[in-house]
């Protein structure tokens, strides 16, 4: 009998920029070993966030997933919360003698679970904040900048954001980060790897799709619903850009064209995050699929 490639591991994680195809081949990985899916998607953990953050289902067909629908559209999940959700997760999966496999494109959920990272819950400091708000901007983002690189695009996208991200910055450069000792101790990292030209060509088809199929009735129904328009513009691209548009701040044509923009600026960044690790030692093999 031949043994697995991936036997050695403990846990096997594909990652790739969005429209890379990754889920696709994470189902197939988890029909050849047993698996099941730990979703490292920041936004496809919220229930009624479906055609905007691509949760896509159907592809997942008799696979398990796990962290997927987990918190209310409108609430603030972070980091923290993940990684204890994802050690759960991976807990189970190992004692029913399955393969976990994470999945996604969010580097700091990815990295939360996979590189040891004790990651504190930062308690909120209002003094700190009301300094803050004094700042211009352009300052608060220098500010930033000095102390981390930004972990992913939507750091900058509304001043609550970038203030909240500060301010963790600040609290966790007083409280040094330890390791932790339960997480993954051997991961497999996989790339899927996609020319820009192509991965454009996705996200724009997929765009166009996404606003054929309801994307902008889901945004109505969850602002409908009560989510104010600012919570949903913290959760950035979609969310952000037709809630601006529903609430009368952008027209169609320049909503579409601005947000077209703004993923495929997205990818990039992933990508940037993605060779930031490898420059960290950890070793991702790309692949093309």
């Amino acid at each position: 009998m031949l043994k697995s490639p991936f036997e050695e591991y403990d846990l096997i994680c594909v990652l790739g920029p969005t429209a890379s195809g990754k889920t696709r081949y994470a189902v197939k990985l988890a029909r050849e070993l047993d698996g099941e899916i730990i979703s490292a998607d920041s936004r496809q953990i919220f229930r009624g966030m479906d055609i905007g953050t691509g949760k896509d289902l159907e592809e997942y067909g008799e696979i398990p997933y796990h962290l997927i629908d987990i918190a209310d559209a409108g609430s603030k999940y972070n980091i923290f919360e993940y990684q204890k959700d994802f050690e759960r997760a991976y807990q189970d999966i190992l004692q029913r003698g399955k393969t976990p496999i994470l999945c996604g494109g969010s580097g700091l959920y990815i990295e939360a679970a996979t590189c040891g990272y004790y990651l504190p819950e930062v308690p909120p400091d209002m003094a700190l904040r009301a300094e803050l708000e004094k700042l211009p901007t352009e300052e608060l983002i220098a500010k930033y900048e000095l102390l981390r690189k930004p972990h992913n695009t939507t750091d900058y996208d509304t001043r609550k954001r970038l203030i909240r991200a500060l301010e963790i910055a600040i609290w966790e450069e007083k409280h040094p980060v330890k390791r932790s000792s339960f997480l993954p101790k051997k991961t497999k990292f996989i790339g899927i790897s996609v020319s820009r030209e192509v991965r454009n060509a996705r996200i724009d088809a997929r765009l166009n799709a996404r606003l054929a199929g309801g994307m902008v009735e889901e945004v109505r129904q969850l602002l409908e619903s009560g989510i104010p328009p600012e919570d949903l513009i913290w959760y950035g691209l979609e969310y952000k850009f037709l809630t601006m548009y529903l609430t009368g701040k952008m027209e169609y044509e320049e909503m579409v064209s601005r947000l077209r923009i703004a993923i495929h600026q997205f990818a990039k960044r992933q990508m940037t995050w993605f060779r930031g690790m490898e420059r960290k030692g950890i070793e991702i093999e790309w692949i093309k699929i």
